[in-house]
């Protein structure tokens, strides 16, 4: 899409809907644009050898130079996480909460760029005048301090772009969701609530992180020997929680994992962690007797290269975990990780650790709304439409379905890349531009459909087949053809030799078959010689490796 009305309110999706992760929206409103959030996301099993996803910026250039800055919600990965990796395509000013900004800076400042980035504090008291937008902010609930949803004012309406939260009334660490500012919001009509999809299927209430801190209170006093703790290391909350229960048990909180110390430190810098003490290396907390210590480790969700796994591993240079020792879940699955971090529970159990999740105890509590809290905030709002964000397909139609028996209109479910006009009269998509996510290929970015993504893909479910040729000049074989199949033969155990000389043979056939005059071109030779063996190995084992030819004349 490349014409927009001046007097016409727009909301785009780059990310953040259909999958969960890479939040980036735009707002724009005559001719300007603002943008919210800038997060990464997480690859998949469809995604071999990609470990963040990013969202594909190329709609930016078409507007860069009428961006007139990026608002930020909060400070979770996939709100910020992005910003390290896509702002030098952006190159606008910051405004975050001074817990956010600090996240963001610590992030930055280790970039080429980082002393580039301008990043300036979003004051509650004040509203942000970037005509011809006006923001103020809301205070929320979630699992990490100074979440904000936005009021975006334009001269079209108003817009209350909820970002991440809760309602808890007792959140241990942060704000509480401000009810009174939210239901002051209906008396001057919302035209859309553009809000969180996480929960939307999940029934009830999500539960206060208090009830978290009196569990893990009583818990610890259970266990005798080492008590390791994971979770996201942004939950700064359940970091407090953890530290007044090892407290309460006269244990000793070591933190173990680089971006458990970052988070610390930004948010000791900001008072959150006034009453707790220092935390510990995990060198120094080695030396204490097993009930003594509390390890907070990263690497919940099953991450390879994160403390968790190494230590299920035993090749953690510091913390073991050893039978008897327990090992707690304090955190929720992201979709798409669950294999993972059953592998990760199976090589615990295999070594005798006590493993517990919230089905056990209540020790993790969502930082993200269930339906009733999401029925509560329609009520105090009274949006006149709502559009789901912030999760797969499955969790916005539930958004939408809510939305609609509380009597609120929700006409359009957003995919990235949509362009939705919103108005008095409704929500309405008008036109698509470009989208997609990318995956940060070492230093490179690529899109996830780029064709060293799809030939890993392709090797890892059908494997990989070398055929090396030798013939004369004018193309006749001198030697048998070699083939080396990887992921298909076991060639050292000499199990499979049959079917080596079997694919040789098929390949000699093929060639031998050959027309005379095409003997002569590399390419005919080597293009048959490929068929054959491909036709060999899908009769064979029904599978259909890359197969390459190396072709030698002499």
């Amino acid at each position: 899409m490349k014409n927009f009305n001046d007097d016409q309110l727009y909301f785009i999706p780059l990310g953040g809907c259909g999958i969960f992760g890479a939040n980036f929206s735009l707002y724009g409103y005559s001719g300007k644009w603002i943008i919210v959030d800038c997060g990464m996301g997480f690859g998949d099993d469809t995604m071999p050898g990609v470990d963040i996803i990013l969202p594909d910026l190329k709609f930016i250039k078409q507007i860069k130079d009428d961006i007139l800055a990026m608002i930020v919600t909060h400070g979770h990965e996939d709100h910020i996480g992005g910003i390290e990796h896509l702002w030098e395509q952006l190159q606008v000013p910051i405004y975050a909460t001074p817990f956010t900004a600090g996240l963001i800076h610590k992030k930055v400042s280790e970039r080429s760029f980082g002393n580039q980035v301008e990043i300036k504090f979003l004051d509650d008291t004040e509203n942000l005048d970037l005509k011809p937008f006006e923001i103020s902010t809301v205070k929320m609930a979630h699992s990490i301090p100074e979440m904000r949803a936005l009021v975006i004012k334009t001269a079209a309406g108003r817009i209350l772009h909820t970002g991440d939260w809760k309602l808890d009334k007792q959140p241990v660490a942060g704000d509480t969701t401000d009810e009174a500012a939210l239901k002051a919001l209906a008396d001057d009509p919302v035209l859309a609530l553009v809000g969180d999809s996480t929960n939307a299927m999940v029934p009830g209430h999500s539960g206060s992180e208090h009830d978290v801190h009196d569990c893990m209170i009583e818990l610890f006093s259970e266990f005798q020997n080492r008590i390791i703790v994971t979770l996201f290391s942004s939950n700064v909350a359940r970091l407090v929680s953890i530290a007044k229960a090892a407290h309460a048990n006269d244990r000793h909180v070591a933190l173990v994992g680089r971006s458990l110390w970052r988070i610390e430190g930004v948010a000791r810098g900001c008072g959150y962690l006034d009453d707790i003490p220092e935390f510990l290396e995990a060198e120094d907390a080695a030396h204490l007797p097993k009930d003594k210590v509390v390890y907070i480790c990263t690497g919940s969700q099953g991450e390879p290269r994160a403390a968790m796994s190494r230590i299920a591993n035993d090749d953690h240079r510091t913390v073991e975990a050893e039978e008897g020792d327990v090992v707690m879940f304090s955190s929720r699955s992201i979709p798409g990780n669950e294999q993972s971090i059953n592998r990760l529970k199976n090589r615990l159990l295999s070594r005798g650790v006590i493993i517990m999740t919230d089905r056990d105890a209540k020790i993790h509590v969502s930082g993200h709304p269930y339906r009733d809290e999401i029925r509560t905030i329609l009520d105090w709002v009274k949006p006149r439409h709502v559009l789901p964000v912030h999760g797969e397909r499955m969790q916005m139609e539930r958004h939408a379905d809510l939305a609609e028996e509380c009597g609120i209109s929700a006409p359009v479910i957003p995919i990235n890349g949509d362009v939705i006009a919103i108005d008095e009269d409704g929500l309405e998509k008008v036109g698509e531009v470009h989208s997609g996510m990318l995956a940060l290929e070492g230093k490179r970015m690529v899109a996830i459909d780029h064709e060293s993504i799809l030939m890993r893909k392709r090797l890892m479910y059908h494997g990989s087949a070398v055929v090396t040729l030798v013939v004369d000049q004018g193309g006749t074989l001198i030697a048998d053809p070699q083939i080396t199949a990887l992921g298909l033969f076991d060639e050292d155990s000499h199990e499979d030799d049959d079917y080596i000389i079997a694919a040789g043979e098929a390949v000699k056939k093929a060639l031998e078959n050959m027309p005379g005059h095409k003997r002569n071109k590399d390419y005919s030779i080597s293009e048959t010689a490929r068929i054959a063996a491909r036709r060999y190995f899908e009769r064979e084992f029904d599978r259909k490796p890359q197969t390459r030819v190396h072709l030698v004349r002499v």
